[in-house]
């Protein structure tokens, strides 16, 4: 393939530099704790390509691989931090924008990080070789970019796990970071195997009753705030247990509070025994809700951020967060 049809060129070389450093090496894998689709699929994706390169690879993830992710893990070998200890592997991190997102015991575990590969624009750079493509819709997206420019053997375990990465981190190719090369990847990963009518089915239809009722729950909590610019809902603690959902039932809530008419900002705040999760969705990249989320040690897209903090309450939190956001909007000024 020529440099002109490639989607990547440049980053696509210091990628296979990267991989061919890593042979001989036993590597781990490690993406951010309370994985979604795209860091799943990307740790699936990057441990199956460096086997087929002939380099032991093992996946590493701080919690469980949530129930809709599962059977896009294939038979990967991927496993809870805790059940894990190294044998002299070395760390590449994928979707992680800020190392510490992966959790205290990776942390531990691994102090270096070889490789980052990322499509955070608050990411760190925090390891050796650094490669964060802002502009890409999901990490997914970049290593499919990847393995495509340098003609890598992609199976259809791996096609179907990038596919789902990009299908989820662009809201099912809703989201404006959704670009045409995003659809030519996807193409040529159903090529490759990839099947999105099965990705769609174990995603979006195999919902727990259990996560209804969350969503009920979450919904009679939304609250309109800034002439109803932004809408905000909650989970308060212990409503996990009364509903009988888990944590990963929160994924994609907030979305629901941004899709409002009218709503530029939508947010979502978790209360588990104190311990608080800040969820921002804008509708345009001209909100820049990372910055938002930066205020408060947090990170992620300029349409779609995160935030965690320890030892407080929503009570306590919840004004805070609103003055962030106001005087965040005030600088913004209005959209053209």
């Amino acid at each position: 393939m020529s440099t002109e049809n490639k989607f990547y060129p440049e980053q696509s070389a210091i990628f296979a530099n990267a991989i061919e450093s890593l042979k001989g090496k036993k590597v781990a894998v490690l993406g951010h704790q309370r994985p979604d689709g795209d860091c799943i699929g990307s740790i699936v994706a990057v441990v199956r390509m460096l086997k087929s390169h002939g380099i032991e690879a093992v996946g590493l993830n701080r919690d469980e691989v949530p129930n809709t992710l599962e059977s896009f893990v294939g038979d990967t070998p991927l496993f809870k931090a805790d059940d894990f200890t190294p044998d002299g592997h070395v760390a590449v991190t994928v979707d992680s924008a800020d190392f510490k997102r992966v959790g205290d015991r990776l942390n531990e575990l691994f102090p270096q990080v070889e490789l980052n590969v990322d499509h955070h624009i608050s990411n760190r750079e925090y390891a050796t070789q650094n490669i964060v493509i802002a502009t890409a819709s999901a990490t997914a997206e970049i290593l499919a970019g990847f393995y495509l420019d340098l003609g890598y053997q992609i199976d259809a375990i791996t096609a179907q796990a990038l596919y789902v990465g990009i299908a989820t981190d662009t809201g099912q190719f809703r989201f404006p970071s959704t670009t045409p090369e995003t659809f030519e990847i996807a193409r040529r990963l159903c090529e490759c195997g990839a099947r999105p009518a099965e990705a769609a089915h174990e995603l979006y239809e195999r919902e727990s009753f259990a996560k209804i009722k969350l969503l009920q729950n979450f919904l009679d909590s939304l609250t309109m705030e800034f002439d109803n610019r932004v809408c905000v809902g909650l989970i308060e603690n212990g409503v996990y247990d009364e509903t009988g959902a888990t944590i990963d039932d929160s994924e994609g809530l907030v979305d629901y509070a941004r899709s409002i008419e009218g709503v530029e900002v939508g947010v979502l705040i978790e209360d588990r025994d104190g311990a608080l999760k800040g969820s921002l969705r804008a509708k345009d990249p001209f909100f820049r809700v990372d910055q938002v989320a930066k205020v408060f040690g947090g990170g992620g897209h300029a349409c779609a951020a995160g935030l965690n903090i320890e030892n407080s309450s929503i009570k306590e939190f919840y004004p805070q967060l609103m003055k962030a956001i106001g005087e965040h909007l005030d600088s913004l000024g209005k959209p053209e």
